[in-house]
């Protein structure tokens, strides 16, 4: 069992301990959603393991773990009732301290006979309360109302538990940080993987680069990637830890840094470090001259350095996620030409000889470039570009302390080889081309010089095909029924193909959204609080794309077609 908490005032924490107390004495496990205006600093927080976990204090939803799992803590950050309004959840429990603009968004969260600890006010405040479905005995002299929930349109009563039992199509980052997230909650997944290895497509270069993403306008793109870093962040550590030496993750937190291409766009970077007021640890904006220092080379304009910010290799991070499954995961490798087929309330993966691989209550598709040829996916408006990253001895090299970043990226050496890349090409050729070396090498040459970059380097390099949708954004959740009657107005009246889901289009950033698109997706699975705002869940919603459709050409209804 599961008891849900929402409070809006948190102060040092007294309200989490004594809620943490209580489902400790009742057995239950307990959801935390706090939300703040300002992140207090980690020395006002008393209790060791929080003020370890403690976030960096950026805008947006923090979900952290505490007391082994049995205690999740989402910190949401920003103006209190604007992000009131992005919370999904079933909440049993409201502290509400300070009046709030709209009373009626707690209403919609509660469950039936939640219970509401929320300062008296005045008798727009209280009629408010009682409009959202609120009541409570009159006549008392304290500050304090203790109501409950008792509207006449409450939230549906609690689902009973899904059949926890998944296959999960690809063992990238996508699917084994799928496998990972419902592993941890009890279910028992079957992997399906159609190399003999993890890792083996897209996922699987020599080291990937994780770092934010700023925008002036914090827009999408950056609101989702700024939560993703963080919280794969988190995440690596409670899986082990990231290491040079690879135990049991190999990859470090070098820094990046990620130059401007000239005057403007230097301007630009200052300019949004200094509106946002990000913290130091999270990013930095460095003139021409402290760029150069770390850079080791005259560079002509500034930059942005992530301290929090490296280098990993994926496939080291996929074996951990899979080793944390334990005995509730099967794999099965070299399973070739995977279809799926719903039968019997069930979802089973067919291999090319007819047999039945797997049978679950579940499906996740979660492999890449592979959905392209998968029936049930095939409608999605995915697409690859080729990416061929060049390998250089570190010999041949110049020495960089830290990832460089500006039209290419450039690792420090990984096993004593540097990476270099990625091209975007417009094609799947999976052999290395002297052309796409010629590329990456001329663009490492721009940001370090020609005397750092030597010519005629042997061609050495790894080829991937990235899978990406047409906004760049991923996929996650239920997969739509491109099928079905009917020209759907809102995402939640689309029809989905039932329990099979989507993990997908993660192009070049699929190693810092894996781990947070597979929370989403599993709190999705077990009608838990999103560990995203309402509003990011819906832009990678895999059914956005066939709404704007329909909305778009105006199709008729299925039905009524000739």
């Amino acid at each position: 069992m599961r008891r849900v908490v929402l409070g809006t005032g948190f102060g040092d924490g007294k309200q989490l301990t004594a809620a943490r107390a209580a489902a400790q004495v009742t057995g239950m496990s307990l959801h935390y959603i706090a939300l703040l205006a300002e992140l207090p600093a980690p020395q006002a927080i008393a209790d060791p393991e929080l003020r370890a976990a403690w976030p960096t204090a950026v805008p947006g939803l923090h979900r952290l773990a505490l007391d082994g799992g049995r205690t999740t803590l989402d910190l949401l950050l920003g103006d209190i009732d604007t992000n009131l309004g992005e919370v999904t959840a079933r909440v049993d429990e409201f502290f509400v301290p300070t009046p709030l603009a709209s009373p009626r968004l707690l209403g919609k969260l509660a469950l039936p006979g939640a219970r509401l600890a929320v300062c008296d006010g005045d008798d727009t405040w209280r009629r408010g309360l009682r409009a959202a479905g609120f009541s409570w005995q009159e006549g008392g002299e304290s500050s304090w109302l203790e109501a409950r929930y008792t509207g006449r349109k409450p939230q549906a009563p609690r689902p009973v538990p899904p059949e926890r039992s998944a296959i999960v199509i690809g063992a990238g980052v996508a699917g084994s940080a799928a496998c990972e997230r419902l592993c941890a909650r009890g279910w028992q997944v079957t992997l399906l993987e159609r190399h003999a290895e993890p890792a083996t497509e897209a996922s699987g270069n020599r080291a990937g680069i994780f770092m934010p993403l700023l925008s002036r306008d914090d827009n999408i793109p950056t609101r989702l990637t700024r939560a993703a870093y963080l919280y794969a962040l988190r995440h690596w550590q409670r899986l082990g830890g990231l290491a040079p030496a690879g135990e049991p993750m190999l990859g470090d937190q070098c820094g990046v840094l990620q130059l401007a291409r000239d005057a403007d766009h230097a301007a630009l970077q200052r300019e949004i470090v200094e509106h946002w007021r990000y913290p130091r640890e999270f990013v930095r904006w460095l003139d021409a001259g402290a760029a150069a220092t770390l850079l080791g080379g005259a560079t002509p304009h500034g930059a942005w350095l992530f301290e929090q910010g490296g280098w990993a290799n994926p496939a080291s991070i996929c074996r951990a996620m899979l080793a944390a499954c334990g005995d509730r995961l099967r794999r099965v490798f070299s399973a070739a030409a995977v279809r799926l087929e719903r039968r019997d309330g069930w979802w089973h993966a067919i291999g090319a000889d007819g047999t039945v691989l797997a049978s679950a209550a579940h499906a996740i598709v979660a492999n890449g470039a592979g959905a392209l040829t998968l029936a049930q996916t095939a409608a999605l408006p995915l697409y690859t570009m080729r990416g061929q990253v060049t390998h250089v001895a570190a010999a041949d090299f110049a020495a960089l302390p830290l990832v460089i970043c500006r039209e290419a990226y450039m690792t420090p050496p990984v096993g004593g080889i540097v990476s270099v890349g990625a091209t975007y090409d417009k094609d799947d050729e999976r052999v290395l081309r002297p052309a796409s070396q010629a590329e990456n090498l001329a663009r490492a040459r721009e940001i370090l010089g020609p005397a750092r970059v030597p010519e005629d380097l042997p061609l050495r390099g790894r080829v991937g095909l990235r899978c990406m949708a047409p906004d760049r954004l991923p996929l996650v959740g239920a997969l739509p029924d491109y099928g079905a009657p009917g020209r759907p107005e809102r995402l939640r009246d689309v029809a989905r193909l039932p329990n099979l889901h989507a993990l997908l289009g993660y192009a070049s950033r699929g190693l810092i959204w894996a781990p947070l698109a597979a929370e989403l997706l599993a709190a999705m699975l077990e009608d838990e609080s999103l560990p995203v705002e309402a509003s990011l869940a819906a832009a990678l919603d895999p059914a956005r794309f066939l709404l704007k459709e329909r909305k778009r050409q105006g199709l008729p209804s299925v039905a009524s077609a000739p």
